[in-house]
């Protein structure tokens, strides 16, 4: 039985897919990702399963990374570095690769890995008062294993500014970034995702794996070849000065010797 997740699947063969660690804002820890590879690889080959619902309990979505993992990231060697990143990279390509529609429930903020989560889904449906942001260069490090996924959802332009400064967005600046479809208020979100769910259960469940991989082949190809290529390039910045003051000072909390408020 997955700890980090929890897993519905309801007659209709619509599957919800929740983050289940609410304490953490459900931050990615290396138990939920492998349980996520696990989870991808059952729904993707369970043909009853229709639709996924990505969800996320408690207040957040996605914190992004989980804090003992990234204090091991901190204290590692290159090699393991490089393996845990590899290990992330290869939950979101299971997730991205899934055969089946994907809808992100945010209920709740989304950072780093979060917003990552929710450019692998085909649909995001956010409350408006949730906040999205690529924080990871706040840290001295940079989004690096989830780019891909990013830049493939919103695109370069939208992304560089997102991907450099690090700022948290709204709901409606990530709806004009590409990363959100549609903006409800709070209490409407399950019946703007029902309604979604409902034209999906419409179309031909081999069709829209088809489309999907379609869609998927006409865009940015997300090779092996990009992959180990990010996971280099985040190896790298893991081990700069700035990088380990950045992790130094988060954990420390305090601010960054770099960080000027205006």
């Amino acid at each position: 039985m997955p700890k980090a997740l929890r897993i519905d699947i309801d007659a209709r063969g619509v599957a919800r897919l929740t983050l289940a660690r609410p304490e953490k804002h459900n931050a990615i820890s290396a138990e939920m990702m492998d349980e996520l590879i696990a989870a991808a690889t059952a729904l993707g080959t369970d043909r009853g399963v229709r639709v996924i619902v990505l969800a996320g309990e408690g207040a957040s979505f996605c914190a992004g990374g989980d804090l003992g993992w990234m204090r091991a990231q901190f204290n590692a060697g290159r090699a393991e570095r490089i393996s845990e990143a590899r290990r992330l990279a290869t939950m979101f390509r299971a997730l991205n690769d899934l055969p089946k529609p994907m809808i992100a429930r945010a209920q709740g903020n989304a950072f780093g890995g979060g917003v990552g989560l929710l450019s692998i889904c085909d649909l995001v449906i956010a409350a408006e008062s949730a906040r999205f942001g690529l924080t990871e260069v706040r840290l001295g490090i940079i989004p690096a294993t989830i780019s891909p996924f990013v830049i493939a959802r919103i695109g370069e332009g939208a992304a560089r500014p997102l991907f450099m400064s690090g700022k948290l967005i709204s709901a409606s600046e990530a709806k004009a970034a590409g990363l959100v479809e549609h903006v409800v208020h709070a209490e409407d979100l399950d019946a703007a995702v029902e309604a979604e769910v409902a034209h999906f259960l419409k179309a031909s469940p081999e069709a829209a794996a088809r489309a999907k991989m379609l869609g998927r082949s006409l865009g940015m190809p997300i090779t092996d070849t990009v992959v180990e290529s990010v996971i280099k390039q985040l190896a790298d910045t893991w081990e700069t000065e700035e990088a380990r003051e950045g992790i130094a000072a988060f954990f420390e909390r305090r601010s960054p010797s770099w960080r000027r408020d205006a």
